[in-house]
């Protein structure tokens, strides 16, 4: 599918399997997504661009790349988002981190904003936003369309499994926005959710349901 990078390492697959299951505890469930993150965060800045500079090794002079630009953004949805942070994090120490709070109506399963909090140049940065789940895309939409109004123009969407549906939807909204996955499912039943999928990752992953 165009716009869209299917994740298939096998060690992805593997602990996707797991989180599948339904008799993986929130614990292990929770520690898989933190992995699955830092897999998944090493694919999507494959292509980060580099520079050369000058340095010196304890034997000799040498140009050794180094990321150029400023620092990067990670943006987690609240909040199943925030299962992918400390991985990715731990992976990249340096980068900063906007918090976008969206919640999905169960009745229209339109996304509805009650939170936003980002770096002040965060529109001079690359920024990627994290969800496990893209269903509907309601909620990526919406948390595209509030960094794009916030002058963001350079954005990788990255999320652990995704619906046909929510894909064309999200793609349709924003096609100029590259989507990284680890799966993508069969279909989305009646309410909103993945099908085979893994449950409600929110739920799954803070043991509230």
């Amino acid at each position: 599918m165009d716009g869209v990078t299917l994740v298939d390492h096998p060690l992805v697959q593997h602990k996707l399997t797991i989180m599948r299951k339904k008799g993986t505890s929130t614990k292990q469930f929770r520690e898989l997504l933190n992995e699955i993150g830092m897999l998944l965060c090493y694919e999507i800045t494959r292509e980060l661009p580099t520079t050369l500079i000058d340095i010196e090794t304890p034997l000799a002079p040498m140009k050794a790349p180094e990321i150029e630009g400023k620092k990067l953004v990670f943006a987690p949805i609240l909040r199943a988002g925030m299962a992918f942070l400390e991985g990715m994090l731990n992976l990249v120490p340096s980068a900063r981190v906007a918090f976008i709070g969206l919640y999905r109506d169960p009745q229209t399963l339109k996304s509805i904003e009650y939170y936003f909090k980002a770096p002040e140049d965060i529109a001079d940065r690359l920024v990627i936003v994290m969800d496990p789940m893209l269903a509907t895309g309601n909620s990526s939409i919406a948390a595209v369309d509030m960094l794009k109004d916030r002058g963001v123009n350079n954005l990788r969407l990255m999320c652990l499994l995704a619906a046909p549906e929510g894909l064309k939807k999200f793609h349709e909204a924003h096609p100029d926005v590259h989507i990284w996955t680890a799966a993508i499912d069969d279909h989305l039943n009646d309410h909103g959710y993945i099908v085979p999928g893994l449950g409600d990752a929110g739920d799954r992953m803070f043991g509230t349901k």
